[in-house]
């Protein structure tokens, strides 16, 4: 896959500001979309990723419509679907061999280029981008965070910040530093690599996501990148307090046994690179979403739905959350509290889809709820809307598999 324009070399060691209005620290799809505008707002801000960019992130790569709004809205749609793969359907399948494709505004692009359309636009925005930097602590005045301490190479440096936003990620150590953490375990785990098979080319063009009983608490997917190559992986999600234990190398040799075009994709294809896996943290739940001077925002919250793993599109969304509210609150005058008030009031309007995912995770731990599901989908046209509208957010996945959402299936 060719990456387009390269990023101007990094910002050497010493070029961190002493101070700017917003520290941002990781450059992900949330850091970058706070960033970005807040920049654009005329703010100074600075962020900082612990990486060079181009780099890899371990993720399934699929861009839903929660993600196309959030970009159109960041003004990078088009910029970043001139990259992207365009899929036109979901394709789900059931344990008994049963599919059905959902329609959607769909399409797929490997992390490695999509973070790096979005750092290369918050530049534009005028951001200072600085890396490889890593934080380490919050610095602390009278119970207010006003900035951070670093690591740059050999360099400790601080930053100072009227606001420091926390876009870390699922990673738990920059939440016990900035004393946020209120769940240390993942909500689950993922294992992903990208294969080539060119035999594949015209066969392969729906996103997959397969349901088995080899495969509990969670499913594998095969995903179309272009170029012949295909993110393939497994996920498995957990109840709270559940410990993370699952064998995900055992999981995705299940997936290519009890799913051919997974076998085929692997028998046919040259692994480009390693098989690698990561922690994910779902259901806004884990960790505060702030303390005076601080917001978190992205997955550091919490902002990947349970049941399907999407994350990109509510880590966008929680980013530009957090910019909003900064924004908001210096135009207006508000008061520190009253910011992370109007953050948490915008952030709770998102909890009840990301209460009606965790109730649609049930899938994922029976997998023939699937069988039930899909079979009716096959014979039901408006239960195929009802699900493609899963995927844009009008319909809601848990009525599909509440009592009386089974009851009807099982009726109508």
């Amino acid at each position: 896959m060719t990456l387009p324009a390269p990023l101007p070399a990094p910002v050497p060691v010493g070029e961190l500001p002493p101070a700017c209005d917003v520290l941002v620290i990781g450059a992900g799809p949330s850091g970058s979309a706070c960033a970005a505008t807040l920049a654009a707002a005329g703010w100074s801000v600075c962020l900082i990723d612990q990486h060079d960019f181009p780099r890899e992130k371990i993720c399934g790569d699929g861009l839903i419509p929660d993600a196309h709004a959030a970009l159109r809205r960041l003004g990078v749609l088009d910029e970043v679907m001139a990259h992207a793969e365009h899929v036109g359907h979901v394709r789900c399948v059931a344990p008994r061999g049963g599919q059905v494709d959902v329609p959607g505004t769909l399409a797929v692009l490997p992390r490695r280029v999509l973070d790096f359309l979005l750092v290369r636009h918050a530049q534009r925005q005028g951001v200072r981008l600085v890396t490889p930097v890593k934080f380490d602590a919050v610095i602390e005045e009278d119970g207010r965070v006003v900035g951070a301490r670093l690591r740059q190479g050999e360099a400790r440096p601080e930053v100072r910040a009227r606001w420091v936003v926390l876009a870390t990620g699922a990673g738990v150590q920059p939440l016990v530093a900035t004393g946020l953490c209120t769940r240390r375990t993942p909500s689950g785990i993922a294992l992903r690599g990208y294969v080539r098979n060119p035999s594949l080319a015209g066969r392969q063009t729906t996103m997959d996501v397969v349901w088995d009983k080899a495969l509990r608490p969670g499913y594998g997917w095969i995903f179309p990148c272009g170029d012949d190559t295909y993110n393939i992986g497994v996920g498995a999600f957990f109840r709270q307090g559940q410990a993370a234990d699952a064998n995900l190398r055992q999981m995705f040799d299940d997936f290519t046994r009890v799913y051919a075009p997974a076998r085929a994709l692997m028998d046919g294809g040259t692994l480009q690179g390693d098989l690698k896996g990561a922690p994910l943290r779902c259901t806004l739940d884990g960790a505060e979403s702030g303390r005076p001077g601080l917001l978190a925002t992205g997955e550091t919250l919490g902002s990947t739905y349970d049941f399907t793993g999407e994350g990109i599109g509510k880590a966008l969304e929680t980013g530009l959350m957090a910019a909003d509210v900064l924004l908001k609150g210096a135009r207006d005058g508000l008061d520190e509290a009253a910011v992370r008030r109007l953050y948490d009031t915008q952030l709770a309007t998102l909890r009840p889809k990301f209460a009606l995912y965790e109730k649609a995770n049930s899938v994922n731990r029976h997998p023939w709820l699937a069988d039930l599901v899909i079979w009716r989908a096959r014979h039901s046209a408006s239960l195929l809307l009802r699900m493609s509208g899963v995927l844009d957010e009008t319909s809601n996945p848990g009525h599909l598999l509440s009592v009386r959402g089974l009851f009807r299936l099982l009726t109508h």
